[in-house]
């Protein structure tokens, strides 16, 4: 009796995660997933390419020596981690914007970073900043960084330059948000 109550609970929990990612919002996942992508490229374009740090065993060899090499500290894991940690903060500085001209809607950065110059601000008439949609951004971002947080450390240390496409378009089975 016990067996076939666990089988019946395993399997409607399975249902119920099944159908729970069937129904996201792909303009809000693939937006997340867009910002996440630019905010760590930042992130990483303001560090130093000269800065590195080693990594490796740091153990003694038979022969007396270490083996450890050196990686730029911008794409060195250690340093992704910590960057990908904050990332989901920033999504304050983030809206839903809606085109007026194709009237298509995603998320859009609408705050100005330091080094921005401030003729480059969008028009913030067609930005929503109430309502349900200005936490879903965050709550999504937090959902990709839990579910591909590996994915896009190996991305980002490969430093391929498709990074958005490859994790927001071309990364298969349910991880797969959006397209273009």
């Amino acid at each position: 009796m016990a067996s076939w109550m666990f089988r019946v609970c395993v399997v409607l929990l399975s249902i119920l995660l099944s159908s729970s990612k069937a129904k996201r919002n792909t303009v809000v996942y693939c937006s997340a997933c867009r910002a996440i992508v630019d905010e760590m490229s930042f992130s990483i374009s303001q560090i130093d390419p000269k800065k590195t740090v080693n990594v490796g065993s740091f153990r003694l060899s038979p022969d007396g020596t270490i083996k450890d090499k050196k990686v730029p500290l911008a794409r060195s894991e250690v340093h992704l981690s910590e960057l990908l940690d904050g990332v989901c903060d920033r999504m304050n500085d983030y809206a839903l914007y809606e085109d007026p001209e194709t009237q298509e809607k995603r998320y859009r950065r609408f705050a100005p970073r330091a080094d921005q110059d401030m003729s480059d601000l969008p028009d913030f008439k067609n930005f929503k900043f109430e309502g349900p949609e200005a936490n879903a951004l965050k709550f999504a971002c937090e959902t990709i960084r839990e579910e591909l947080e590996d994915d896009i450390i190996a991305l980002l240390q490969k430093d391929s330059g498709r990074v958005q496409q490859e994790l927001c378009s071309n990364i298969s089975g349910t991880k797969t948000l959006c397209s273009t």
